[in-house]
Parts: structure tokens; sequence; C-alpha cells
């Protein structure tokens, strides 16, 4: 195959076009499997220290986000399941506020999880970012 005709073109193009593909979707993979790995650590890490996986505690869940419209938003969308207040935030000057949902629940790790995927999703339709959670 002559490497200056169409046909060799279309074919490294759909080639080259594969391969991004393939990488995209490994980083991705990658990147959730960092986040639910984290998820599991810290929740091991409590049990640890005397946290029972059936008992029910309180769990804070944090999301810095641009502005007040964009904390209501995501407060319609939590609310009564969770409790939600936001603050001012002086020191971030792309996310001008903090966003603080808190909720009784066990700490099973694919509830965790579950919630973790829902506020990175939320953060990011309203061009935030998700925290992380505490308990």
């Amino acid at each position: 195959m002559n490497p200056h005709s169409p046909e060799f073109i279309l074919v490294l193009v759909a080639a080259l076009a594969l391969i991004a593909l393939r990488v995209f979707f490994k980083l991705r993979a990658a990147h959730g499997a960092r986040r639910e790995s984290w998820d599991a650590r810290v929740i091991e890490r409590l049990r640890s220290q005397g946290y029972a996986p059936f008992n029910d505690y309180r769990v804070d869940f944090f999301l810095s986000l641009p502005d007040v419209a964009a904390c209501q938003g995501v407060r319609l969308r939590l609310e009564p399941e969770f409790s939600v207040d936001e603050k001012p935030l002086e020191n971030d000057p792309q996310h001008g506020f903090s966003l603080h949902a808190s909720k009784t629940m066990r700490l099973l790790v694919p509830d965790i999880q579950d919630i973790s995927s829902r506020m990175t999703a939320l953060a990011t339709e309203f061009k935030g970012r998700y925290d992380g959670w505490a308990a």
C-alpha cells in the first residue's frame, strides 16, 4: 500500500482514533478506581478505629461551587435526603462557595461509592468539584 494513498491515510487515521479511544477509556477507568479505592480505604480505616459497619453515623459530604445559583441548584437536588448548608470561601477564586451536605447512614462501601459518584456528577454539572466526605 502506498503511504500517500487515501486508503492508507484513512486506515492510519482510524487506527490512531482507536488508540486514542482506548487511552481515554483506560484513563477514565483508572480515575474511577482511584475514587472507589479511596472510599474503601477510608471506611477500612474508620472500622479499624471502632466504627461498626451496621451502625448509623452522620456522614458529611463537601462540594466547592462557583456561586449561589450553583449552591441552590445542588441544594434542590439533595434536600430532603440530606441536610444542606453553604458558606462563602475566601481563598478559592474559582469556587466561591463550600456546600456541606450531611446524612445519617451506614458506612458501607457500595453506598458511599454511590453517593460519591452522585456528588461528583452534581459538582461537575454545576461547574464545581466534589471534595470528599468524612464521618
